[in-house]
């Protein structure tokens, strides 16, 4: 028996919802860009830079001493535009960083962040939110690769 499909505009309730009563991510923020938009489409999200492990889960406890390395995204702010068009949540929303950051999948020069390269946006799923897109920009940020690439002036931006 075939499930039936949550309307946008519920689906877009149950996010606004969870966003506004923060229930989500403490890492992660979101809500409407305009409390106007009946259409819910254009929505705004805050990411806080993920930490540097404090104590890897190899190293010896004779080092928890040492100072703790920091991630280039540690502590940041970083806040991002979404956009869920009309097939939304069949289809993802595309997201751009307003505040300049340097990650192999954004665009240096606008911000864009290339579905392509982010795996929750390159293998969609209906089941996935704004707030799974977020929470997956900040551990793309926190890989290996990525934490250590030098970052623009904090609080510059892309507009």
């Amino acid at each position: 028996m075939a499930t039936a499909k949550v309307p946008r505009n519920f689906r877009l309730l149950e996010e606004l919802e969870k966003g506004e009563k923060g229930m989500g991510s403490e890492a992660c923020s979101y809500g409407l860009e305009d409390p106007e938009d009946l259409l819910m489409s254009n929505w705004t999200g805050t990411i806080i830079g993920p930490p540097h492990p404090r104590n890897p889960t190899n190293a010896s406890p004779h080092f928890t001493s040492l100072p703790r390395l920091q991630s280039v995204h540690e502590n940041r702010i970083y806040s991002v535009k979404m956009h869920c068009g009309p097939q939304y949540p069949d289809e993802p929303p595309t997201i751009q960083f307003i505040s300049r950051v340097s990650l192999p999948c954004v665009n240096p020069t606008n911000g864009q962040v290339d579905p392509r390269q982010l795996p929750c946006l390159n293998e969609w799923k209906r089941s996935h939110t704004m707030e799974t897109v977020l929470i997956e920009l900040r551990r793309y940020m926190a890989l290996p690769s990525n934490k250590k690439i030098p970052q623009p002036p904090e609080g510059s931006t892309f507009e």
